[in-house]
């Protein structure tokens, strides 16, 4: 085979190169300019980068840059488009937050979204930026971005413990990983600091305090090297992705990373911990590697390479376990797959009486040069007795050969039978039958075995003279020779063959597991058939005991499905809370009989799932414990697909109701206004002919009543239409004066039995709102305060400018006490009572409030009383023309 065609690509793997290209084709590209800290130079290296594309014709649109008042950022921000900023209303705060709906409107080619980090202002769609710029990402727009490696999520824990602070705002790694493009800006830690004393970081009293505590030579250098070590490992598994795709064979040592091959002997342990203490000091990747034979010497030494695999997984490397006939070429193959340029392997002292057998060592170095190895003397740990081990024989070996001896003497027997019949040349076949048919029931070491016994059974009983093992002709030597090297190949092809048909069927069973429980739990819909699909594929797939215990409303984890295994609450709800296994296997509570793994779906931990192994060795198998990881991913995504579904259909419900609802309050709004209006109109109509006495009292009690249940419909429709439709706001510059004068008009009527006290500023400036909604909301306020408060009480409306924010108060001096959802719809402050109104009075005003960009709170007053306070921003009025 020519090496063009060896080194041709992956059919496979291409295709799933063009589907993954196709589906990029239709996201935006993400680049972010990354670096150790602030003051590297990332937002004005990605302004620059974005100047040059400007002056190119590119479409770039500054999303949000964050300045800090640096002015060198700021005059690199002329002559770009700015997208202007979204106002929120946060307590007393005005804040302003990136513009996701205005980017997407305007779908530029590339948008500047500045610290990609940074945690959203409340009442955001998003709560992080990230989650924005992944927005912009799927709806097909390019974005650059910054970043600092403290705010990487997996490097959390470790910048806080160089810098002494936790970092609270983070990024998924996988938003780092998935990037199209990474930019690193470098900075030496002395031009940074000297940065930071020119005032070109930090401004004022800040810097001052950044040089005291973050900005400390130490740290610096810390953050850039794990900065620039981030990077590398991104730019590493890009470089074995493209390797993996070209289908290239080649070792590329870009980078140390080792591979260690253990053996399964007394002496892996030492092999293992001399492999650390190597990757610590390379500061390399590793990986531990057993190349499992199904049968012979390494089915025996099987148990204790797993358990060896275990001690190096905790010792943090990544662990496998390699099918294969040949150990040399299954480590050579793992070795390209994951570009490791080192192998690590023990040393073996051959045996006096194999002179032949080469090590596996010198097969790799024969065949495969390029490859560096490191052999580590396989010695006994300190403590340990220096007395040669043999090997534990599994039960059954020895059975084995007795049992290919039998089949060897067998087959002499039948032969003598057929002698009468046919040729000695044809009965030299069946011992071959015989060879193979051992080989395919007991493996390598007895098919070699009945190999050599069947040439000495047909020289002993066959050839003459027999029953000797003397040789007359000499011819039979060669005979005697190709017979057993016939016996000896077709022996090895079926063991061989036998070997990779078990470890097929080993593959299939994890796949049809895996595929069956994934079939059966698509098509649950209920908690408890999700249970019972659960119970019955762990059980069958790992033989154990299963048990199942999931979460309440409250997240207290109880036992839902057990099948006869006890389940300790306690250990369950540890599970649960902390994330990781418990019980036996563990460090955690290791005393207990089952082990308890956390179901990690994509949003949170779903349950908890116990398991009471038969065979408790048998995670240890990294396929093992990948097949049950991989189980227990479907099993909690179908839970929480579950748990979504029913929140969907409790929404939609919930939705539902709230469009009857509103339906029918704006059909019976509709069908009573008419009446009410002609009420209204024909009391005020008849009360100035009417003569002084109960018949005037009478048209004035129709006459109020019927314009409160006025209001009360009004309220009524207001509240449909905006359920319906959202607030739509026609904002204009208004006199807050005139609109309280106009609300105060309206309800001359109710308050005519109050004292009515205003204060309001003489220096409020104009108010951009919309005059007729803000005017429903002080009616709303004032009518409220004159049905609970008693005759002859002061209700006080007041205004001023605090800052740069408009407060407008109403208190008065009612009861004072009022419910926590006081401003929902249909709650009242007090449930039964004889004052008319249904409780949408307060949720209207919330609502119209919010749309403004305020917000308005209800306190009780110092002594009694209700003092309800709307805060709206002030903006900027509009100048006046002189005359």
């Amino acid at each position: 085979m020519s090496a063009t065609h060896q080194e041709r690509p992956d059919p496979d793997a291409l295709l799933a190169r063009v589907q993954q290209e196709e589906q990029a084709a239709l996201r935006g590209k993400l680049r972010i300019y990354f670096g150790s800290n602030a003051g590297v130079g990332k937002t004005c290296a990605m302004l620059a980068a974005a100047q040059r594309e400007a002056a190119l014709g590119r479409d770039m649109l500054a999303g949000i840059v964050e300045t800090h008042g640096r002015a060198e950022t700021a005059e690199l921000l002329h002559g770009l488009e700015q997208l202007p900023r979204a106002a929120l209303q946060h307590g007393e705060f005005a804040l302003s937050e990136f513009d996701l709906d205005a980017a997407l409107r305007r779908r530029p080619a590339v948008v500047l979204v500045d610290e990609l980090a940074h945690s959203n202002a409340p009442g955001s769609r998003h709560p992080k930026r990230w989650q924005d710029v992944e927005e912009l990402l799927s709806a097909g727009i390019d974005v650059w971005t910054t970043l600092n490696v403290q705010h990487l999520e997996s490097l959390n824990d470790l910048v806080s413990g160089i810098i002494g602070i936790r970092v609270r705002e983070t990024v998924p790694d996988h938003v780092f990983d998935n990037a199209h493009d990474v930019v690193v800006i470098d900075l030496p830690p002395d031009d940074l600091l000297q940065r930071l004393k020119d005032g070109k970081v930090y401004l004022g009293p800040a810097a001052a305090r950044a040089s005291q505590h973050f900005f400390r030579k130490g740290n610096l250098l810390a953050l850039r090297e794990l900065a620039l070590r981030r990077t590398a490992d991104r730019v590493d598994a890009q470089m074995r992705v493209y390797r993996r795709e070209q289908s290239i064979k080649t070792l590329w040592p870009a980078r140390e990373r080792l591979l260690v091959g253990i053996a399964g002997d007394a002496g892996d342990e030492r092999l293992v911990r001399e492999a650390a203490r190597l990757a610590q000091k390379l500061e390399a990747d590793w990986i531990v590697v057993h190349v499992a034979s199904a049968q012979g010497r390494g089915a025996k030494r099987y148990p204790t390479a797993m358990k060896t695999l275990a001690l190096a997984g905790e010792f943090g490397a990544d662990t496998a376990t390699l099918p294969g006939m040949d150990v040399a070429e299954a480590l050579v193959a793992c070795a390209r797959e994951h570009n490791a340029n080192r192998l690590v392997l023990g040393h073996h002292p051959r045996r006096r009486w194999r002179f032949w057998h080469q090590s596996v060592s010198d097969r790799i170095s024969r065949h495969h040069p390029q490859i560096d190895q490191i052999v580590i003397a396989h010695g006994l740990l300190p403590g340990k007795p220096a007395v040669r081990e043999k090997p534990a024989a599994l039960p059954g070996t020895r059975l084995a050969y007795v049992w290919a001896s039998l089949a060897c003497f067998a087959a002499s027997a039948v032969a003598a039978l057929l002698l009468q019949v046919f040729d000695l040349a044809n009965v030299v076949m069946l011992f071959l039958l015989t060879v193979v048919l051992v080989a395919l029931r007991y493996g390598r070491g007895p098919g070699v075995w009945a190999a050599m016994l069947a040439v000495l059974c047909f020289d002993f009983f066959f050839v003459q003279p027999r029953y000797s093992f003397t040789v007359n002709d000499t011819q039979y030597f060669f005979t005697f020779a190709l017979m057993l090297g016939i016996a000896l190949i077709t022996g090895q092809l079926t063991a061989r063959l036998r070997h990779e048909a078990r470890t097929a069927a080993a593959r299939e069973r994890r796949a049809t597991s895996l595929a069956r429980l994934a079939r059966d739990l698509s098509a649950a819909l209920t908690v408890e058939h999700i249970s019972e699909v659960a119970l019955r594929t762990f059980s069958g797939v790992f033989e154990a005991r299963v048990g199942l215990a999931l979460p309440d409303a409250a997240d207290g984890v109880h036992s839902v499905s057990a099948a006869g295994l006890p389940i300790d609450d306690s250990i369950a709800q540890w599970t649960y809370d902390h994330g990781h296994p418990a019980g036996h296997g563990t460090d955690t509570l290791s005393a207990a009989k089952g082990c308890y793994l956390p179901l990690k779906a994509p949003m949170r931990v779903r349950g908890v799932l116990v398991l009471e192994l038969a065979q408790s060795e048998r995670l240890n198998d990294p396929q093992e414990r990948r097949l049950l990881e991989a189980c227990m991913s479907q099993l909690a995504i179908a839970l929480e697909r579950v748990h979504f579904v029913e929140v969907a259909q409790s929404t939609l419900v919930q939705m539902e109701g709230e469009k009857m609802r509103n339906t029918l309050l704006a059909a019976i709004s509709h069908d009573l206004r008419t009446p009410l209006t002609t009420l209204i109109g024909a009391a005020d109509t008849a009360l100035p002919h009417a003569p002084p006495g109960p018949l005037t009292e009478l048209l004035h009690g129709i006459h109020e009543q019927a314009t409160s249940m006025q209001r009360l419909i009004e309220n009524l429709l207001d509240m449909a239409r905006l359920q319906e439709r959202g607030v739509r706001l026609n904002r204009q510059w208004h006199s807050l004066e005139e609109i309280v004068g106009s609300a105060l008009r309206q309800l001359r009527e109710p308050l005519a039995r109050h004292r009515v006290h205003t204060s309001l500023d003489a220096h409020l400036p104009l108010v951009e709102v919309d005059a007729l909604l803000m005017e429903r909301v002080l009616v709303n306020l004032l009518d409220n305060a004159a049905k609970y408060t008693p005759p002859g009480t002061t209700i006080r409306v007041a205004a001023s400018k605090v800052g740069e924010r408009i407060v407008l108060e109403v208190s008065d001096t009612g009861p004072g006490q009022a419910p926590a959802n006081l401003f929902e719809p249909f709650t009242r402050g007090q449930q039964e009572s004889s004052v008319a109104g249904i409780g949408l009075g307060l949720a209207l005003a919330k609502r119209i409030v919010e749309a403004h960009g305020g917000r308005i709170d209800a306190n009780p007053g110092r002594t009694r009383g209700m003092h309800f306070i709307i805060t709206l921003p002030a903006g900027t009025p509009p100048a006046m023309e002189s005359l």
